[in-house]
């Protein structure tokens, strides 16, 4: 029972602590939901951005970077390091999309969007797994797409580059071996973003007849599934792809 009592203890010291939390992409929208998940969960939390405002909630540190350059992105971790400590949690959300169908998307079009939703997590989770490895803990969650599971006309280059995100955490899954760092990948359905905003009403009610549950995803659903993969009881799974989608893939 004392041996039961101090792993209780440890368990209840290790929950008090702050970790390090790196979000990429979180000015605005999914990325800013799962920054503030984990702030409320009192961990020290830094968010990139690329363009307009830095997010004005309290407590966040905001860095500048595009994901598609590497020095940005050691520059923009070095900070949150010297601010916040070494990283345990990333969150590799920074995204874009660039909609054609294939007879009209030109190579840019293509390579533009894989550089930043592929090669830039890619960038990130190198950079940030070093000093997890030092640490001997550490928790990714790669933020994917539906797409990538079932397809969607006219993102081709969008699905692409998220169905490769999920290649690349059962790799790095297969990596990391027994050590306490785990990757695994959310794929959010419709959400309640820009992006959905920017959707005709009839391109709208399509893809909610898709949706069993009826309705869009809040960015915040999003962010509960991302901080119970990144979370200390959540050490066990690995390599998994969650969908959030209110049962569009029906698990697909």
């Amino acid at each position: 029972m004392t041996e039961e009592r101090n792993l209780e203890s440890e368990a209840m010291m290790a929950q008090a602590t702050p970790r390090s939390v790196f979000v990429t992409g979180g000015n605005r929208g999914i990325g800013l939901a799962i920054a503030r998940r984990f702030a409320t969960a009192g961990d020290r939390v830094a968010v990139t951005y690329r363009d307009g405002k830095p997010p004005e909630s309290a407590g966040f540190l905001a860095v500048r970077c595009d994901v598609t350059d590497s020095q940005q992105v050691d520059e923009a971790l070095a900070e949150a390091e010297a601010a916040h400590g070494p990283v345990t949690v990333l969150v590799a959300n920074a995204g874009t999309s660039n909609d054609r169908l294939l007879v009209r998307m030109t190579e840019s079009d293509f390579t533009s969007v894989i550089d930043t939703n592929l090669t830039g997590a890619f960038r990130v989770t190198q950079r940030a797994v070093r000093g997890m490895l030092r640490e001997g803990h550490g928790r990714i969650v790669l933020i994917s797409s539906t797409a990538a599971l079932h397809g969607s006309a006219g993102q081709t280059n969008y699905a692409a580059a998220k169905a490769g995100l999920i290649g690349f955490a059962r790799s790095l899954t297969r990596e990391l071996g027994p050590r306490d760092i785990t990757c695994n990948v959310i794929a959010p359905g419709l959400t309640e973003t820009d992006m959905s905003d920017a959707l005709t009403p009839d391109q709208r009610r399509t893809l909610l007849r898709q949706t069993p549950a009826g309705r869009l995803a809040r960015p915040e659903e999003i962010a509960d599934a991302v901080t119970f993969v990144a979370g200390r009881g959540a050490g066990y799974v690995r390599g998994a792809v969650i969908p959030v989608d209110g049962g569009a893939g029906l698990g697909h």
